[in-house]
């Protein structure tokens, strides 16, 4: 079985471009459409990696970083962005959150796959 990563994004359609995407090179992918969602699955369940928006209703990415990072289970997990922010400023805030790797949406769906395969060996 390949790898696990939990795809949140407030966006259906975004959620299931990276979902095929995702699929189609062989890992397993759950979806949240917010990241109050997705920090409930993380409580309950285990993910190889996160990729998350940056704006969404309940609570956005950074908060769900820093909350993740504070899970010991996560302390160690890539977590990845991928989000219509762009600037150096907001990539700062989600390095300094934790935030493994920063993608700027319209996504390439080989490059989601070679950063995938990066951090996911």
């Amino acid at each position: 079985m390949g790898k696990h990563i939990l795809v949140v994004d407030d966006s259906a359609s975004i959620r299931q471009m990276v979902e095929h995407t995702l699929k189609t090179a062989g890992y397993e992918v759950t979806v949240a459409n917010d990241g109050q969602a997705a920090l409930d699955l993380c409580e309950r369940g285990r993910y190889d990696c996160v990729l998350t928006d940056q704006n969404m209703p309940r609570m956005d990415g950074l908060t769900l970083i820093r909350k993740l990072r504070g899970m010991g289970a996560y302390s160690r997990t890539p977590i990845l962005v991928l989000t219509t922010e762009a600037s150096d400023d907001m990539k700062n805030q989600g390095k300094a959150a934790g935030a493994t790797g920063w993608m700027v949406k319209p996504f390439d769906p080989a490059k989601l796959l070679a950063v995938a395969s990066k951090v996911l060996p």
